[in-house]
């Protein structure tokens, strides 16, 4: 059953302060291969004019993709979280994340298609750290698969 195109534009709360530690972005960086000391030594950091280290720029996805949980588990929408893929994620970002921040999200639903029976959800997940500035805008595309007839 394709989604209801009313929920296009649908804004979400924002989400509970996540606070970016220093450790989650050193782990992050080595679980991705990452070797660029500004990810990992705030010593390093300081000579581009951050106060702590950075976060890669494909961190803030964990922080976003929790955010559009409240959009994949609204009973109202129907999405069969099952039958879905991950299709696309990209990010335009303000500044870089770092740590210390404390980020809220707003998830919004930006489009729903439906393509041979497959339903694609557009949503735009906007960043803000605690003094309200923009930090980045995460956009992630998922595909719910059309059920398989029996």
């Amino acid at each position: 059953m394709a989604l209801d195109q009313s929920f296009v534009g649908r804004t979400y709360p924002p989400t509970a302060p996540y606070e970016v530690g220093r450790e989650k972005i050193r782990e992050f960086a080595e679980a991705v291969g990452e070797t660029n000391p500004v990810f990992t030594d705030p010593e390093a950091v300081k000579a581009y004019g951050y106060p702590d280290v950075i976060a890669p720029p494909t961190f803030v996805f964990s922080i976003t993709f929790r955010a559009a949980g409240q959009v994949i588990e609204d009973p109202q929408l129907g999405l069969d979280y099952s039958r879905v893929v991950h299709g696309d994620q990209k990010f335009a970002y303000r500044r870089p994340v770092r740590a210390g921040d404390r980020l809220t999200v707003t998830s919004t639903i930006e489009a729903i298609k439906s393509l041979a029976g497959n339903d694609i959800l557009d949503i735009r997940g906007e960043v803000h750290d605690e003094a309200g500035e923009h930090v980045v805008t995460a956009w992630t595309k998922l595909v719910a698969r059309a059920a398989e007839e029996v």
